[in-house]
């Protein structure tokens, strides 16, 4: 008998091998390790004169593949630091972050550079921030392709330029390709920096009140082209915002309140029993990882619920009432 069969063949995998295959299947899985966004127990301590302030208080969040959302909160609520810290921007204080299975901690300035370019895309508030005004849009799109260090040649051109017309068409501005941002409205600014945005084919979108700067039926079609690039060309989008009308157009609103995730509604579209399309929503209260939920502070109000509350288990589901004890 040959050795090679003695042993079972030269493809029977080795004890060290199975032993290792043994422990990587009993090893919990890691928190959000399939989502495109995962932030576990994040916080950020800014120190301003001396003050520490503390803008995420452990927040948790997962946004899956392909998802658009929207975080909505009050200013000072802790979403643009999130966004921030999701664009590679800031890092933060405690915690774990990732993005399209990047760790936001462990990146080196190298690495956050690459990852800034090519991982994730940004859209402004102010339009202005979002392109250059001596160059033309088709210019603008092609910058954040050519600053990847691809060399020049004849093929490398080729595609800058279908991927140009790819995206400018796609966000219905194809025939503005030649005008420089002055000669354009807001509005086709902005579609003009998604199309920057989205010129490295990253896995996320994120944008920060993309239409503050915008009136309603400007806003709407911004919209459409968010819908868009999530649709058509599988980009994750992240919308930061405080505007009911674009918190609604989406199929998750999260929001944040004192630096955590407090409450969620989900979106779905029904066919009623006349064939009609119906959108039904259903808002959530947030269980982040510690087992802590945020009330709603109206349900709170309505029901006088303060400094403690008494909480009961019944078969199906959790009790929470004002305490009476002092009645």
């Amino acid at each position: 008998m040959s050795t090679e069969h003695a042993s079972g063949g030269a493809d029977t995998p080795s004890l060290q091998e199975l032993q290792r295959a043994a422990l990587a299947a009993a090893a919990p899985s890691r928190y959000g390790a399939d989502a495109a966004i995962a932030c576990d127990r994040v916080v950020k301590i800014f120190t301003a004169d001396k003050v520490e302030v503390q803008a995420l208080q452990g927040l948790d969040l997962l946004v899956d593949r392909g998802d658009l959302i929207a975080l909505v909160g009050a200013s000072g609520s802790g979403k643009s630091t999130l966004l921030n810290i999701l664009a590679g921007l800031d890092v933060p204080t405690a915690g774990s972050a990732s993005v399209a299975g990047c760790d936001l901690l462990a990146m080196t300035a190298k690495e956050r550079l690459r990852y800034r370019r090519e991982v994730v895309g940004f859209v402004w508030q102010q339009t202005a921030r979002n392109l250059l005004p001596f160059l033309t849009a088709a210019q603008n799109v092609a910058l954040p392709m050519q600053l990847r260090g691809e060399r020049s040649t004849p093929a490398a051109n080729r595609r800058r330029r279908a991927r140009v017309a790819e995206l400018l068409d796609a966000l219905d501005i194809g025939e503005l390709a030649h005008r420089r941002p002055a000669q354009l409205s807001g509005g086709q600014q902005q579609r003009v920096a998604i199309a920057v945005a989205m010129a490295n084919d990253p896995t996320v979108l994120l944008a920060d009140e993309p239409t503050g700067e915008l009136d309603t039926e400007t806003a709407a079609g911004i919209f459409e082209a968010f819908r868009t690039v999530n649709r058509e060309l599988g980009a994750t989008v992240v919308i930061v915002t405080h505007d009911p009308m674009v918190a609604g157009e989406v199929r998750r609103s999260v929001a944040i309140r004192d630096g955590r995730t407090s409450t969620e509604v989900l979106r779905r579209t029904e066919i009623d029993e006349h064939g009609r399309e119906q959108v039904s929503e259903r808002e959530y209260v947030m269980l982040d990882r510690t087992g802590r939920v945020q009330l709603p502070a109206a349900f709170l109000t309505a029901l006088g619920m303060q400094h403690r509350v008494a909480v009961d288990l019944a078969p199906d589901h959790i009790e929470v009432r004002a305490d009476d004890s002092a009645r």
